[in-house]
């Protein structure tokens, strides 16, 4: 199965991470979530510009991992995607994963919020996480909603 075209701008307003995410490995993470041809652009950002986009545009005033700003779902995918480099970064060491792991998924979460995919209910929530599961399988990352059991 080919995969959909993707036309990508990705930007850093925050360069911190720069070096682990090339513009290669970007691509072949939204790719892989991406089910029709896509024009997207990844934004990482410092949590001032985070929490100033989260409250300007949800009315929740935090930084929050990755926002979706989708324009249009077909015939082509158009959106923003603004992932907060500080705090992807501190959730990744909360979970002790990979920061790598936890862009790609919240590259692929982003994705899936493009193309409609919603987790307000519950039914929504689970059919969405299943479809992130498989995408990040696919990739080779571990399944973020699977965690290990308390000893």
């Amino acid at each position: 199965m080919s995969q959909p075209e993707l036309s990508l701008s990705l930007q850093f307003a925050d360069p911190r991470h720069r070096a682990l995410l090339p513009r290669h490995k970007v691509q072949r993470f939204i790719r892989a979530a991406l089910e029709l041809p896509g024009e997207i652009a990844v934004r990482i950002v410092d949590a001032e510009e985070g929490r100033a986009l989260n409250r300007d545009y949800r009315g929740k005033d935090y930084a929050t991992n990755v926002l979706t700003f989708d324009y249009s779902h077909e015939p082509v995918v158009g959106a923003d995607l603004v992932i907060c480099a500080e705090v992807v970064e501190r959730e990744a060491a909360a979970m002790g994963i990979p920061l790598l792991d936890h862009y790609a998924h919240m590259l692929v979460h982003g994705t899936l919020h493009a193309q409609g995919y919603d987790h307000e209910q519950d039914a929504e929530a689970e059919c969405m996480e299943a479809r992130e599961s498989e995408i990040l399988a696919g990739l080779g990352v571990a399944d973020p909603y699977q965690r290990p059991l308390p000893r």
